[in-house]
């Protein structure tokens, strides 16, 4: 069962209150809890990262089965943050270009040498993405195992997607990855955004097929990894 908690960004609750909120998970599943994304933006000061950080690892690492912590890089302000309402959501939607540990220029936030590797980190690179191979080392720098990461249906589309999907998970070979299925073709959703279900869903099933065929089947047979990554359905 998969969580996401802002409480230091957009819940309406406060960080202390993620013992209760777990305990609310527990009370109607058996399965094992993932809490797939937490974080804190440096919107208002790099201070708040810094705390929220610390009493993120305090309150939850023990206590999940596994944790990821949102995110490594700040998204570069040209990009375009994939949220369902853009501006229109005022200073919460500007929230999500500074939740990396990480700034978009590259140098590290007061943030980073408090982060430890007992938490895995989230984060999502766009279609050929120039951040890669710089992620990838820091990721190794400070001891990732376990990493959360997205395949988009609507990138799948592109021309020169496989390649660049394929150049993506070798980088990612050696991390433990969760590998997320979103993002739906504007042309392909019921509604044309990216948080739509698809209009035909066997045209989604048959691109999560290829995804697991492709990085999880193949890579086992031919590779023999200890651990395959984990596929997860996500609501974008």
């Amino acid at each position: 069962m998969g969580v996401h908690g802002f409480p230091l960004d957009w819940n309406h609750w406060q960080i202390n209150d993620w013992p209760k909120k777990l305990d609310e998970i527990r009370a109607v599943t058996d399965l094992p809890i993932w809490v797939t994304e937490v974080g804190v933006s440096t919107f208002g000061a790099d201070e708040v990262q810094v705390f929220g950080l610390q009493r993120t690892a305090e309150l939850l690492l023990g206590e999940v089965q596994r944790i990821f912590w949102y995110s490594l890089m700040d998204l570069p302000p040209t990009w375009e943050a994939t949220t369902r309402h853009k501006e229109s959501e005022g200073s919460a939607s500007y929230r999500h270009f500074y939740l990396g540990l990480i700034r978009a220029d590259g140098t590290p936030k007061p943030a980073l040498k408090h982060f430890t590797p007992e938490l895995g980190i989230c984060q999502w690179f766009h279609f050929e993405d120039h951040w890669l191979d710089f992620a990838v080392d820091w990721l190794k720098k400070l001891g990732v195992k376990k990493l959360r990461t997205g395949i988009s249906w609507a990138d799948w589309c592109r021309p020169n997607a496989i390649p660049w999907f394929d150049r993506q998970m070798r980088a990612l070979k050696d991390f433990d990855t969760a590998i997320t299925l979103c993002f739906t073709p504007p042309s392909r959703g019921k509604a044309p955004n990216c948080t739509s279900p698809p209009l035909v869903p066997e045209e989604f099933a048959a691109f999560a097929g290829e995804v697991v065929q492709r990085y999880i089947v193949n890579e086992v047979n031919g590779y023999q990894k200890e651990s395959a990554p984990a596929i997860m359905l996500s609501e974008r």
